[in-house]
């Protein structure tokens, strides 16, 4: 991606969406948005746990505390099916692998639409969630050397699983965002996800604004930038 083709992403997506679990946003505000893996290490989880937690399919969410570090919760990632999921994968890319580099990531989409699609999924349709709205441009200025870029949703096998491997994120300057543009028309998605490697530990600071969602429904603004 040239700078020029950054500057175009940038102005097609000026704000970038987080689902996050409902009741989640006064600890990602106090601690940051912080990937699974480096959650994990937060609170101290090793062993058998972690490995549960960290490179297997997560049917429900995941609930961490501590006296020090209070409460976070772990969403689950129902949408992965491991036997369509090995399908996907090269030989090399064993299942829970490619779990544990997910796991490294937070991941926001680039538009309201794909957010809704999640949002109005049977899974989490009658579920609430805090959805955090993201400033793009300056989350990019902050984390530039952690962001990678996915052209596929990297999370779900459904209802066809999207070939995918260690080059499916791929840092700023090395993604081929001319290639998948010419692929997928002007009309077409060339970035399907925006991922940071670790989290985003200063997330408040380029947090605009937080609403609390049930399917397409808002329930409230939790928090919005003066």
């Amino acid at each position: 991606m040239t700078e020029a083709e950054l500057e175009e992403f940038l102005t097609d997506h000026p704000v970038l969406y987080h689902m996050a679990e409902a009741g989640s946003w006064p600890s990602i505000r106090e601690s940051g948005l912080l990937s699974t893996s480096a959650l994990l290490d937060l609170y101290g989880v090793e062993g058998a746990a972690r490995e549960a937690i960290e490179a297997e399919r997560r049917p429900g969410s995941v609930v961490l505390e501590s006296p020090g570090l209070g409460r976070a919760v772990i969403r689950d990632n129902r949408p992965l099916n491991a036997k369509r999921l090995a399908r996907a994968l090269p030989p090399d890319l064993p299942v829970a692998e490619w779990l544990r580099l997910l796991n490294g990531r937070v991941f926001f989409w680039l538009t309201e639409e794909r957010l809704g699609r999640l949002l109005g999924a049977k899974l989490y349709r009658d579920e609430a969630h805090d959805v955090l709205e993201v400033e793009a441009a300056a989350l990019v200025a902050a984390h530039r050397k952690r962001i990678e870029l996915s052209p596929i949703n990297s999370g779900v096998t459904d209802p066809f699983p999207a070939p995918r491997g260690r080059d499916t994120f791929r840092p700023i300057a090395d993604y081929p965002y001319a290639e998948w543009r010419r692929k997928r028309g002007r009309r077409g998605e060339p970035v399907v996800e925006l991922a940071v490697l670790g989290g985003v530990p200063d997330v408040a600071r380029v947090v605009r604004r937080v609403r609390r969602m049930r399917g397409d429904r808002v329930e409230r603004v939790l928090w919005e930038r003066g």
